[in-house]
């Protein structure tokens, strides 16, 4: 079942829509950041294609996502969402910590994967963060990425999961173009350029734009 919780905000809130089959979940997430003025939930819901079409609609700044859920994993979802709205970034919230579980949830678009142990105040700054189109790992994850990064190095090439669009991004960035520039070429908006780019930096395993441009030369993908 859905439930609407506010009507959509403008900046400076961040809004927000809670995906969890759990209920007791739910009500506890919308319990902790009402005392958050600059979070708005803007509902909850159990399901995953739920989340998506919510998000459709209303296009709320970040989607916290469980990842086991009935009808449509966490994982699915986060690829819909981010189809649907780039602008939307997507927190995991889940008790799964495998390797392959973050590896997919990263190649899916999620921004960030936090476990359901992580304390509550690091929840709304990663929330917050998220907001700001920065990544936030819970210690054990960011280890499990850490080893995936460093055996997948050898198996392919990272850049193979990017769609054609970030491409684009990623080589117009590599030659030193700026967000607004990117946007102009490619005839999108500049928030989406943003988005895209934390998408790339997130598959890719990377932290910042310099790092980006050194991986795009490294790999040889300008000529």
């Amino acid at each position: 079942m859905t439930h609407y919780l506010e009507s959509p905000n403008p900046e400076p809130f961040i809004t927000l829509i809670a995906a969890d089959d759990h209920g007791v979940v739910c009500r506890g997430l919308t319990a902790l950041l009402s005392s958050a003025p600059d979070i708005k939930m803007l509902a909850t819901t159990a399901s995953g294609r739920e989340a998506v079409e919510l998000s459709a609609v209303l296009l709320p700044n970040v989607v916290l996502m469980d990842i086991v859920m009935p009808d449509m994993d966490g994982i699915e979802a986060t690829k819909c969402i981010k189809k649907l709205s780039p602008r939307t970034h997507i927190v995991i919230l889940t008790s799964l910590e495998t390797e392959q579980t973050v590896v997919e949830a990263t190649q899916a678009g999620a921004l960030s994967y936090l476990l359901k142990d992580t304390d509550p105040d690091e929840l709304v700054a990663a929330i917050r963060a998220a907001g700001r189109g920065e990544s936030t790992l819970s210690p054990r994850i960011a280890t499990l990425l850490m080893g995936a990064m460093s055996r997948r190095r050898s198996d392919r090439a990272l850049h193979d999961a990017l769609s054609d669009r970030e491409m684009q991004v990623l080589l117009l960035l590599a030659q030193g173009l700026a967000n607004l520039l990117i946007a102009e070429k490619l005839g999108i908006g500049e928030k989406t350029v943003k988005s895209h780019v934390s998408n790339i930096l997130s598959k890719l395993y990377l932290t910042d734009r310099t790092q980006a441009t050194a991986y795009a030369w490294r790999h040889r993908l300008l000529t």
